[in-house]
């Protein structure tokens, strides 16, 4: 295979901090690999600097194919005053254009410029490429394409954002946070999508089950070095520890040794042979193992939480909806103590929305919400806390308070709980512009727990975080004692922590599902399954339950087997069409394989008009006999 990427001896720093130094590392053609690290480490930069966006200190990042090679940013760079339709279509290889022009002149009443786009089109075999675009297109849910880009959502953007670097079909594909405001139904075609492509791919990621089904190998940024694993996440973790725990043991022995060669320094004898110099350059590399302390950082997250008392919150038949966008009907829900409740759906299925009626800062249009004398909500947004970006860590925190209660009684400053999140002493004084995004929400996460909350209201906690975080912060709340809502897409997530489900199914529909979101998942498959199974057997009966006619001068006996027969070739055809959108929207067929079911598609739906209308025509027929 060949090397799509070398990264040799490169090094970055911002200030007095280092983030990296003299990384080398490779990406060869196929390989899926994913970059771990935690915030503040230099992912963005790293993945910046492969992509010439930024510049480095030291080293050389090399792309040996770069005309073939795509950027999914953490955060898209889009031009406001382009369309969607536009921003997808804004990079200039020969098919894009062909394709572009061909768009813009179907909508025109110009026979000749059509004729000459579609030879255009027929001259670089430009349909089939067009066929798979609109298959991503498709599985992406893009909004209107003419839509203007500044009025799009987060999630939007990056689905836009998306498309534009997958329909290029790159040979190398770099991805910084490709999840971050998808929906789960949106990651997992990713997911499959990715898995079933052989892109070569280099990418940052907090989902766990993203990584573990789509990469084969991982890079640790850690203590500025790189780290190699040759399999997925699970491998990774399993080998991570064996890592440390052997860096551990080999700290704690040249330690031991050190304490030897100290007292060996205190009594050599001012003459310095050849070999005793040796003896002391080895007492300084030693020196420096043993000053080593590679441990796991930990964040400590047991905060004392207000009493609860029996009464939570009530939901009481409440109604809203944004315009003619139902978000809730008719919704009733009692909550129950120490119970934790995950939150899926598509975006824009109103998720925010019923947490900001929860919290009371949006009154339901109708019913009522009664809540607990006790309850005392702490509400981490996905938009996140503004900071006034000149201001200190230290005093961002000590703005809500001094010292904070931890579960066990005692009460520390509010600058040891900062070091507990992993804000070392000295980043207390840094200005919050410093800091990197992940670093900032974990800032916010820090200002929402120290207020004690019994019910911990979370809005996509997930996103830009580190795994460590992630991590201690699902076994927080795991034995957190209280009530808590979870919106977010990461699955491992929601698997670990939540008890049941609301599913925001569309128009104003919540279903209250007992389990996490792998069961729902599976349950969900088997329901769709049995659904598809009913209709194809119910379809073919419609022509052959069909009672037949009192009256038959209208039709002859040859017309009427004809009537029965186009409902039963309707009904087939109807559901091969079915079958057919399914494939297609798989994300798992072939370019021959698309291009032949996008053909037979065509064709389906000629057939479908034609027999439909034949069937009118016997239908009227029919019952003018009746009358």
């Amino acid at each position: 295979m060949s090397t799509l990427l070398q990264v040799e001896n490169l090094a970055r720093s911002y200030g007095e901090k280092n983030l990296f130094e003299n990384i080398s590392f490779s990406v060869s053609q196929y390989q899926k690999v994913a970059l771990i690290a935690k915030n503040g480490a230099g992912k963005t930069s790293l993945l910046n600097i492969i992509a010439q966006l930024e510049p480095c200190d030291g080293g050389t990042a090399t792309l040996y194919n770069p005309f073939s090679f795509e950027y999914l940013m953490q955060e898209p760079v889009m031009d406001p005053g382009n369309t969607v339709f536009e921003e997808v279509y804004s990079h200039t290889n020969e098919f894009q254009r062909a394709i572009l022009e061909y768009e813009h002149v179907v909508q025109s009443d110009d026979q000749g410029a059509i004729q000459r786009a579609i030879e255009r089109m027929d001259a670089i075999q430009g349909w089939e490429y067009d066929a798979r675009i609109k298959q991503i297109l498709t599985q992406l849910k893009l909004p209107d394409l003419n839509q203007p880009v500044s009025t799009l959502s987060g999630g939007q953007r990056k689905r836009v954002a998306l498309a534009k670097v997958l329909i290029t079909e790159p040979d190398f594909l770099i991805l910084d946070e490709p999840t971050n405001h998808l929906d789960v139904e949106m990651i997992e075609w990713l997911e499959e999508y990715l898995t079933k492509n052989t892109v070569t791919l280099l990418m940052v990621t907090h989902d766990r089950y993203f990584l573990d089904r789509v990469c084969d190998e991982i890079l640790e940024m850690d203590n500025a070095a790189v780290y190699r694993y040759r399999g997925n996440y699970s491998y990774f973790v399993e080998k991570q520890a064996e890592r440390i725990d052997n860096m551990n043991k080999e700290t704690e022995r040249a330690r031991n040794l050190l304490r030897t060669e100290q007292e060996w320094m205190r009594r050599m004898p001012k003459a310095r042979t050849t070999k005793a110099k040796a003896r002391i350059d080895s007492f300084y590399e030693i020196r420096e193992k043993a000053e080593n302390n590679i441990r796991e950082d930990r964040l400590n997250l047991s905060i004392e939480g207000v009493r609860m008392g029996n009464k939570i919150l009530e939901v009481n038949d409440v109604s809203f909806g944004w315009g003619e966008l139902p978000i809730l009907n008719h919704f009733n829900y009692t909550f129950k103590r120490f119970e934790k409740i995950g939150i899926v759906g598509r975006n824009g299925s109103g998720k925010s929305t019923f947490l900001d009626i929860v919290t009371g800062k949006i009154r339901p249009q109708k019913g009522s919400l009664q809540k607990g004398e006790t309850i005392r909500f702490g509400y981490y947004r996905q938009q996140g806390l503004v900071f006034n970006e000149q201001t200190t860590v230290l005093e961002v925190v000590k703005s809500i308070a001094d010292v904070v209660k931890l579960g066990n009684g005692d009460t520390i400053t509010a600058a040891a709980f900062l070091n507990q999140f992993m804000f070392s002493y000295p980043s207390h004084h840094q200005p919050v512009y410093k800091l990197s995004g992940g670093e900032k929400r974990r800032l916010y996460l820090v200002t929402v727990l120290m207020q004690s909350p019994n019910f911990l209201i979370l809005d996509e906690p997930t996103n830009d975080l580190d795994l460590l975080t992630l991590n201690v912060m699902e076994e927080y709340l795991a034995g957190f004692n209280g009530c808590v809502i979870v919106v977010t897409h990461d699955r491992y997530f929601l698997d670990k922590i939540v008890d049941h489900l609301f599913v925001f199914e569309g128009e104003g529909v919540v279903r209250d599902f007992p389990g996490n979101y792998t069961q729902y998942k599976t349950w969900d498959e088997e329901r769709k399954r049995k659904e598809v199974q009913q209709r194809k057997a119910e379809l073919p009966k419609a022509g052959r339950n069909k009672p037949a006619a009192t009256n038959q001068n209208k039709l002859s006996f040859k017309e009427r087997k004809e009537l029965e027969t186009v409902e039963q070739e309707i009904a087939l055809l109807e559901t091969e069409k079915l079958a057919i959108e399914a494939a297609l929207h798989s994300g798992t067929l072939s370019a021959d394989e698309l291009i032949e079911r996008s053909t037979r598609y065509s064709r389906l739906l000629e057939e479908v008009e034609i027999k439909t209308g034949r069937w009118m025509e016997l239908s009227e027929k029919d019952d003018l006999s009746k009358t």
